[in-house]
């Protein structure tokens, strides 16, 4: 399947140069009066070699055709991740280093998706946004509420993100998981 190069995502995986490649990281950059591109930077799975290249809008690349299947975090063994098939009960080790960044937000029984291609793993795909609790950030200074200003916070995982100025410790928010970015206070 043929997809734009401006629609190229983190944990997709395309073919590049004949070769069979994992988006580690996908970067929209608009530079001042040039077009917009996207920045990648993605890994080749069968050597573990790491590329990076541009893409533009105008550009197609080939989009490898996975299967993909529920699966259920269960827990981690070092440096390998531990998830269970929804329907088969089959359960399989996965390295940390494929989800990257973003196994910080993966909880016990949390479903993830993950893409298989002729039943190797390939790609783990997590959900969009997840609630977490503010376990520390800047006590909230009287007057600053109205300001679009945001302040740094750790959430109850240990990762760093930018919140409002209104928000206090322990505080439940929604996080986007792909960019770490605050979406808005949960709702109880």
């Amino acid at each position: 399947m043929k997809i734009a190069g401006n629609a190229i995502r983190q944990g997709m995986v395309i073919e590049y140069k004949g070769k069979l490649c994992v988006v580690i990281r996908a970067e929209h950059r608009t530079p001042g009066n040039l077009r917009a591109f996207n920045q990648i930077e993605m890994q080749d799975i069968m050597s573990g070699t790491k590329y990076n290249d541009r893409f533009s809008a105008s550009e197609m690349v080939e989009r490898a055709r996975l299967e993909q299947k529920d699966h259920q975090y269960l827990y981690d063994e070092g440096d390998m991740l531990v998830f269970m098939n929804s329907e088969t009960y089959e359960q399989i080790s996965i390295p940390q280093s494929m989800i990257g960044d973003q196994a910080a937000f993966l909880e016990p029984n949390m479903t993830v998706v993950i893409e298989f291609h002729e039943e190797r793993p390939l790609g783990v795909t997590l959900p969009e946004t997840t609630i977490q609790t503010i376990r520390e950030t800047e006590p909230t200074v009287k007057g600053q509420t109205a300001s679009s200003s945001y302040k740094p916070a750790i959430l109850e995982n240990g990762v760093r993100v930018m919140i409002p100025p209104y928000l206090s410790e322990g505080e439940r928010i929604v996080v986007r998981i792909a960019d770490t970015e605050y979406v808005e206070r949960a709702k109880e």
